[in-house]
C-alpha cells in the first residue's frame, strides 16, 4: 500500500510528480465557513517557490494555485478542497543521462528496488517539488487556525547551515529580511558568502531549522498513540531530506539532570500556569501545556551535486555520476515554509480532535 495521506481529522492527500503536468492535494476535514481564497494560499506558496534568489534552484515556477472544489463564495463548505498547481518549467532532458543510473544519496535505488519502475525526471514523487502541495494545504490549515485559534502563530527559521550557526542574540525581526530565514543579519551575511563559494564549486550543504508555535492552547494531543509531539515528529520527518527531529531540548536532554530538565511551574497573576523554562518544548506526556511548541530538524545536503560520485546502473555496471540540472545548494532554505505548513496541519488536526473528544473542557486550576 502506498501512503500519500496524513492527518486524523484534517486529512491531506498529495499527488503529482516533479516533471508531470501538475501536482496538488486534496484537503478533507476542514471546517465549514472558514474564509478562504486562492490569494490566501498563494501568500504561503510564494515564500516557498523556487528561483527567488541565487541560493535556491533556478527552476522558474509561478506555483500558482487553483481551488477546484470545497469553497463557495469565499467560504469553505466542509467538503473536500481540491488544490492544483501546474508545472510550467520542467527540463526533463537534464535527467536523460541518469535514466539507467542510480544517483548516490537519492531515492532512485530504493524506489527501483520497491516498485521496479521509477520516474527519473527530477526524482518524480520523491522530489522536493512535492512539498508545494503541502504548503498549499498548510495555507488552508492556517486559515482555519486563524478562525478557531486566532492567537496562534507559527514561525520557522534556520539556525545552522553546515557548521555555521548563529552567534549572539536572535533578532526575530530579521527572519523575513534575508534569503535564509535566519534571525540574525550578521549570520545572513556570512552564510551568503559561504554558500556562494559552495554553490560555485558544485557542492551542497545541510541545515538545521527550528519552528516555534506560540499561542497553542493547552490540552492538544493524546497520551499514547496520538501524542502531539509524535505527530509533529512524523510530519517533519516526512519532509524530503529530513534526517533528524527534536522536540524542545531534544537530544540535549540526555546531558541534563532531572533537576535541570524539569520545567518548574508557578501560578501567574491571571491564575494560569507559568513555567520557569521550556525544556519540554511545550508538550508533556504528548499533550500541549500552553507554552510555545518548539521543534527542530536537520536537513541533509542536497544529493544533486556536480561532484563525481561512484554508483551503479540498473544492469549492475560500475559508473560515475554527476547530476546536472537546477538544484538547491542548500535545500534547508526552502524547507522553512514547508515545516511551518506541516506544523499548521498537525496543530489544526489536533485542535479538531480535541473538540471532538473533550468539547474544549479543561481541568480547573486555582
Amino acid at each position: 500500500m502506498s501512503y500519500n495521506t496524513f492527518g486524523h481529522v484534517f486529512r491531506v492527500t498529495t499527488w503529482g510528480e516533479s516533471h508531470g503536468p501538475a501536482l496538488g492535494c486534496t484537503v478533507d476535514g476542514c471546517p465549514p465557513n472558514v474564509p478562504l481564497d486562492e490569494a490566501a494560499i498563494q501568500h504561503w506558496l510564494d515564500r516557498r517557490k523556487p528561483g527567488q534568489n541565487r541560493y535556491t534552484t533556478q527552476r522558474r515556477e509561478a506555483d500558482a494555485v487553483r481551488i477546484l472544489s470545497g469553497v463557495f463564495e469565499g467560504m469553505t463548505t466542509g467538503t473536500p478542497i481540491q488544490l492544483v498547481i501546474e508545472n510550467t518549467d520542467q527540463r526533463s532532458k537534464d535527467y536523460g543521462e541518469i535514466a539507467e543510473t542510480f544517483r548516490p544519496g537519492h531515492a532512485d535505488i530504493a524506489y527501483w528496488q520497491k516498485y521496479g519502475i521509477r520516474d527519473y525526471r527530477g526524482g518524480g514523487r520523491s522530489s522536493a517539488r512535492e512539498t508545494a502541495a503541502r504548503v498549499a494545504a498548510g495555507g488552508v490549515a492556517r486559515a482555519a487556525l486563524a478562525a478557531l485559534a486566532p492567537g496562534l502563530a507559527i514561525t520557522g527559521y534556520m539556525t545552522r547551515i553546515g557548521t555555521h550557526g548563529i552567534e549572539g542574540a536572535r533578532d526575530m525581526d530579521q527572519i523575513d529580511r534575508n534569503p535564509f530565514w535566519v534571525p540574525s543579519a550578521a549570520a545572513a551575511e556570512s552564510w551568503g558568502a559561504y554558500l556562494d563559494e559552495l554553490r560555485k564549486s558544485g557542492n551542497s550543504v545541510g541545515a538545521e531549522i527550528e519552528v516555534t508555535a506560540t499561542g497553542v492552547p493547552a490540552g492538544l494531543g493524546a497520551p499514547v498513540y496520538a501524542k502531539l509531539d509524535t505527530d509533529i515528529a512524523a510530519a517533519l520527518m516526512s519532509i524530503n531530506a529530513v534526517k533528524g527531529v527534536e522536540i524542545g531540548e531534544g537530544m540535549g536532554a540526555a546531558a541534563l539532570t532531572g533537576e535541570e530538565n524539569a520545567d518548574e511551574i508557578f501560578l501567574g497573576n491571571d491564575g494560569t500556569p507559568v513555567y520557569a523554562s521550556n525544556h519540554a518544548g511545550g508538550i508533556l506526556g504528548g499533550i500541549s501545556t500552553g507554552q510555545p511548541v518548539v521543534a527542530r530538524f536537520a536537513v541533509k545536503p542536497t544529493s544533486s551535486i556536480l561532484k563525481p560520485r561512484a554508483s551503479i546502473t540498473k544492469s549492475g555496471k560500475l559508473t560515475e555520476v554527476v547530476t546536472k540540472g537546477r538544484h538547491d545548494p542548500c535545500v534547508g532554505i526552502r524547507a522553512v515554509p514547508v515545516a511551518e505548513a506541516m506544523i499548521a496541519c498537525v496543530l489544526l488536526d489536533h485542535l479538531l480532535l480535541d473538540r471532538a473528544q473533550t468539547g474544549g473542557v479543561r481541568g480547573p486550576i486555582g
